[in-house]
């Protein structure tokens, strides 16, 4: 029977009942990757499975990135120079013997000095009890020195210590990280399961909040509907542009906006557009949209208008920007420059 403290946690039994069982039988592996997408659970389960092996489960709880007195600390840490965030890296440490080190910065990467700091803690026995645990959250963002600079510590952690990483592709890693390292893989929910999830918390706009969050717990809590379908409406129009199913001249309203948005990142946008593009292929291929049904007919409109090759490019175009998001380009100018391309392609 599991223990309460795992009973909790929502969805992907089958790597609840590993992990207790790994804890039950004292044969815990030191280094685990939770792969899974966004919102899914990934960092809640790492929580919960130290929480077993150290206690204080609420301590624990308050390095829970989401938490606004967490999210407004990293939000504030980007308006430092680089030089104050270096001589500070970004911990969460609540509990003495679980630390959390989150992507920080702007470009919310994990660094080096980050790292460097993993290292240096991870000699230090547990104040209580047999275990240190560390969660290397978001895995998948560290820089490259960052990365090798945790290889360091994964080639011969200290006897007592626990790695867990999250990550939403575990392939998106280096092959050295991945091989040190059992992965758990974290499945989306199902429709009963969510909304079973989103009855028990008690969300508002309960059916909107289980298609948009397509199986991820943690988005149907997090996600902030009228923020959602502004972006929505501006990446639409964008869309429409770049498709040549509305003129340019109406994108560009939003384009300002957007630029005058400067706390914005441009990947909150990307991620939108993914969305849309992801029903646009379905809508073309004769298949309801998925999270987007509400705007069926402007999709709609824009699958007559494209092909499955300019599907396929306006995907890599945007692959492209995900790249790029790490130099922190311009938001308008890139995604101006992302329409005009896909419009040329016509």
């Amino acid at each position: 029977m599991l223990r309460l403290v795992l009973e909790n946690f929502h969805g992907n039994a089958d790597v609840v009942e590993t992990l207790d069982r790994m804890i039950q039988g004292q044969r815990i592996t030191q280094t685990l990757l939770f792969s899974g997408p966004e919102g899914v659970g990934k960092a809640t389960l790492a929580r919960r499975f130290a929480a077993r092996l150290l206690g204080d489960p609420h301590k624990i709880e308050q390095d829970d990135l989401s938490l606004a007195s967490n999210a407004d600390r990293i939000t504030d840490r980007e308006k430092w120079t680089s030089d104050k965030r270096n001589d500070d890296p970004l911990i969460f440490s609540s509990h003495p013997d679980f630390l959390t080190f989150p992507p920080d910065g702007p470009l919310r990467q994990l660094t080096i000095q980050q790292m460097r700091l993993l290292k240096e803690r991870a000699p230090l026995k547990p104040l209580k009890g047999s275990w240190r645990v560390f969660l290397i959250d978001s895995i998948d963002r560290a820089n490259e020195q960052a990365a090798n600079s945790l290889l360091k510590t994964l080639e011969e952690p200290p006897p007592h210590l626990i790695l867990i990483m999250t990550a939403r592709n575990p392939y998106d890693l280096l092959p050295t990280i991945r091989s040190r390292s059992v992965l758990f893989r974290l499945a989306r929910l199902d429709s009963d399961a969510m909304r079973q999830f989103i009855s028990t918390r008690g969300l508002d706009h309960p059916e909107r909040r289980e298609k948009l969050a397509d199986g991820a717990p943690g988005l149907a809590v997090s996600i902030d509907l009228e923020t959602y379908d502004r972006r929505r409406t501006a990446m639409l129009a964008l869309l429409k542009a770049a498709s040549g199913t509305d003129t340019f001249g109406a994108w560009m309203k939003h384009s300002e906006s957007i630029a005058a948005r400067r706390t914005e990142k441009l990947d909150s946008y990307l991620e939108v557009l993914y969305l849309l593009l992801s029903d646009v292929l379905r809508l073309a291929h004769g298949v309801p949209a998925g999270r987007n049904a509400d705007i069926s007919s402007d999709l709609e409109r824009i699958a007559q208008k494209v092909s499955f090759d300019w599907l396929r490019r306006a995907v890599e175009k945007v692959d492209q920007l995900v790249d790029l998001v790490r130099r922190n380009i311009q938001k308008s100018i890139a995604l101006d420059a992302w329409a005009v391309d896909m419009l040329s392609t016509k």
